[in-house]
């Protein structure tokens, strides 16, 4: 019997998409995570005495910024070198042939697979054999796939592959091939990479993606970690995911119908924010606030968009270990409008006008000249990632409009009917 952890999509030294921007942000939680979460696999590698590791892509994000990056990893190898662990790597579309050009000297116990072709490593003492190739360049569209041997009679088969098989949202279409393809294969398990989301995409074999092992924004959810696989007479007899992240993302979603004050918000949304920060143990929690329900307070949210959100911060502090990324004002107003609208009176007339809203262009900054050049001086990590700022998409802009229609409109009941 035999145990291996087949993990991927490290992206080691990646920034969580410019969160450090934030200024009550857990800086140091933020810059040191991926590296965190990569001390917990080589811990748990050790702990549980694998015989191997597998890293199916995406070990970097990209071209190292200095040498501290590749001094970080080869130290790591060091550890579970002297520790009697292989580990068994091929590149992604991140860490490309093309992509990184540094290179450090490892250890011995490191396998890096050519980019040049499949290639099949054997593990005489295991009776195991890993197939794999790397990416030579990051657009790889080509089906790597295709060209893995058949099965080995004489040995337990490996496929190491980053891939997107047959597409997965947020992804890359890279290395595409079908399910079909890689079962045609005969292998007893394909290692899998590219997808950030845990997936056991098939049981007979076992095919998985594993996930990456740390949430780096808001889209990158849950829990992170890698799969530890146990083997006994050429059999695969556990499969079992650990955990390994050190900062979680989570989306809370609170229904505010029921709340008649601010208080009960305040109440509402701390215990939501408790049940979350309980549910991760010890972890820092990173949350988005989504607020929803059709409720008595809405105009008077709307009309404090700003105020609540710092006394929602405030709240998150006052838990401890919990950081609010942004709140989403969703809740929806107790009035018909369509009962509204029917009758003939001004502020029905108004209500009508606000409705039939349109901008006159897609980007704000063409509409507010002084816009363009407040963007223009700001980090380009404030302009880029998952939710860039004064992003003009068409769907960001719908969004945009929807919410000032709505705000004008909850201002005009608000104070019409006093």
């Amino acid at each position: 019997m035999f145990h291996f952890i087949h993990t991927a999509d490290i992206h080691l030294d990646s920034p969580l998409k410019g969160l450090e921007a934030h200024e009550d942000a857990p800086v140091e939680e933020i810059r040191g995570a991926t590296r965190r979460a990569f001390d917990n696999l080589i811990d748990l590698a050790i702990e549980e005495q694998v015989a191997f590791v597998l890293i199916a892509g995406d070990l970097y994000d990209g071209d190292w910024k200095d040498y501290n990056t590749g001094l970080y990893f080869a130290g790591r190898m060091g550890r579970l070198d002297k520790a009697g662990i292989k580990v068994f790597i091929v590149s992604g579309n991140h860490d490309a042939a093309s992509n990184t050009t540094k290179t450090m000297p490892l250890p011995d116990n490191v396998t890096i697979f050519t980019h040049k072709g499949p290639q099949s490593i054997s593990l005489d003492e295991l009776g195991v054999i890993i197939h794999g190739q790397s990416y030579s360049k990051k657009a790889t569209t080509d089906n790597l796939a295709a060209g893995y041997p058949q099965h080995d009679t004489d040995y337990f088969n490996i496929g190491l592959l980053h891939t997107s098989l047959t597409g997965r949202e947020n992804h890359e279409n890279y290395a595409p091939c079908s399910l079909g393809e890689l079962k045609s294969k005969g292998y007893d398990y394909w290692a899998l990479g590219h997808v950030h989301k845990r997936e056991v995409v098939s049981e007979d074999p076992i095919i998985i993606f594993p996930g990456n092992i740390q949430g780096r924004h808001i889209k990158e959810t849950g829990s992170k970690g890698a799969t530890l696989v146990t083997v006994e007479d050429g059999r695969i007899t556990d499969l079992e995911m650990r955990e390994l992240d050190v900062l979680q993302w989570a989306i809370c979603d609170v229904d505010l119908s029921d709340c008649e004050t601010t208080e009960n918000v305040y109440d509402e949304v701390r215990s939501a924010f408790e049940q979350e920060r309980d549910r991760v143990d010890s972890k820092t929690l990173a949350l988005r606030l989504i607020l929803t329900g059709r409720c008595p307070v809405h105009a008077h949210l709307l009309d404090r968009t700003f105020q609540l959100t710092e006394e929602f911060r405030a709240i998150a502090e006052s838990i401890g270990d919990v950081w609010l990324e942004k709140v989403k004002f969703k809740t929806t107003r107790e009035v018909n409008l369509a009962d509204l609208i029917g009758e003939d009176t001004p502020i029905a007339g108004l209500i009508e006008s606000i409705q039939k809203l349109e901008f006159d262009g897609d980007d704000p900054t063409l509409l507010v000249p002084e816009l363009a050049a407040l963007k223009s001086k700001l980090p380009a990590e404030i302009q880029s990632g998952d939710d860039p700022f004064l992003e003009t998409s068409s769907e960001k802009m719908a969004e945009l409009r929807s919410e000032v229609q709505e705000m004008l409109i909850s201002k005009l009941l608000q104070h019409g009917g006093e």
